[in-house]
């Protein structure tokens, strides 16, 4: 029986995808993000609650009367691409009761081999849009920022645009960190090869999470990082032209 790590629930999400959502965040992540707001969900074999992909599904459809028309559920993380199998069944389940499913994802598990195509084809045929994380554009400095390369990453954002799935890309401004006017061009200009793209989302850091990582013991090191000002909000969303995408509002 399939069974799923799940971290916890939010039932009123307003900035995870189209209208309101309930907001699932899964347990494990490979990725070491040096200003992630959830490092209780890295570990993937402790923590959370275990369900079925039909358990979880009676769960959250309880809440089907905030999403009204436009909304549903979105999968997060953690990573949810780790529980691959379990995420499948559980977007099955939505679709056959015609809810709209988001997977709110960064692609780090994504593999380009015909195995994981496979079964990453089945997900996206019950996927209704992808939330994708770029972090960077610069593989180099995706290193540093998430212990991760991101060659793959790229490579999945490229292949579910081949598919046609409406794609929600969103950027983490971390001044210093992930707002070089370089690396926002460089974003851009590979967005701009996705015509599945329909929204670009600049996310303004912040330093929520600090206590998180105390309690856990792991040393924090953007300690003396500000929350980016309007001004430098605005002018990452004017390199990467959030305002062409047909999502914008």
């Amino acid at each position: 029986m399939t069974t799923g790590r799940i971290h916890k629930l939010e039932t009123f999400g307003l900035v995870d995808g189209p209208g309101v959502r309930c907001v699932v965040f899964t347990q494990g992540c490979r990725m070491r993000c040096r200003y992630c707001h959830n490092p209780e969900t890295w570990n993937g074999s402790e923590g959370g609650t275990l369900y079925t992909p039909q358990e979880l599904f009676s769960l959250v459809y309880r809440y089907k009367s905030y999403w009204k028309n436009n909304g549903g559920v979105t999968v997060s993380g953690g990573e949810p691409l780790l529980q691959l199998d379990f995420l499948t069944e559980f977007f099955e389940i939505c679709s056959e009761h015609h809810v709209h499913t988001a997977l709110d994802t960064s692609g780090n598990p994504f593999e380009n081999t015909p195995e994981y195509l496979a079964k990453f084809d089945r997900l996206l045929a019950a996927t209704s849009i992808v939330l994708l994380d770029l972090k960077m554009f610069d593989s180099e400095g995706h290193k540093k920022l998430t212990r991760q390369p991101n060659e793959n990453i790229l490579e999945m954002a490229r292949y579910i645009s081949d598919k046609n799935i409406p794609i929600w890309v969103r950027r983490v401004l971390v001044p210093g960190l992930t707002d070089s006017d370089k690396d926002l061009t460089n974003t851009y200009e590979f967005i701009k090869t996705l015509p599945s793209v329909r929204r670009v989302e600049v996310l303004p850091y912040h330093a929520f999470a600090i206590p998180k990582w105390q309690e856990l013991g792991i040393p924090y090191s953007l300690t003396d990082v500000l929350t980016p000002t309007q001004k430098q909000i605005k002018h990452a969303e004017d390199i990467l032209h959030v305002k062409d995408f047909p999502d914008y509002s």
